[in-house]
């Protein structure tokens, strides 16, 4: 297994990694909408924070030799399923392969943010 570590993405808030690689497989730990700048969230509503989810994802994948595109599986969070058709319409920007996914709702996330995204993504080099 190797760790995947980028300055480009948030810091991980506990003891755990941005990502794991393990064999052609890229897991990636839950992202939320922190500004990898500063470290605070700023979006506000669901859709800016789920800009921020998928571009934070992305990042992490690149580092780790993915990328959106190779994505075979989402986990998905949402504090409040209200939110359900909003954050399809962004999540749908992002994922246009359609992986599998699950989609929850979550009594509270970390941060208090609106939404948590984790993914499954298949490697395309040797980063």
């Amino acid at each position: 297994m190797k760790k995947v570590y980028t300055k480009t993405a948030p810091e991980a808030i506990g003891p755990y990694s941005q990502a794991m690689v393990s064999g052609n497989l890229v897991f990636t730990s839950g992202q939320i909408a922190i500004d990898p700048a500063d470290g605070q969230v700023h979006a506000t509503t669901i859709e800016e924070q789920t800009h921020q989810v998928c571009k934070n994802l992305g990042e992490v994948l690149k580092a780790a030799g993915s990328d959106l595109a190779h994505v075979v599986k989402t986990t998905c969070f949402l504090a409040d399923m209200a939110d359900f058709a909003a954050f399809n319409g962004v999540y749908g920007m992002y994922f246009s392969e359609k992986p599998a996914r699950s989609c929850v709702a979550a009594k509270a996330l970390p941060k208090n943010v609106l939404v948590e995204v984790e993914v499954i993504a298949e490697k395309i080099d040797e980063a």
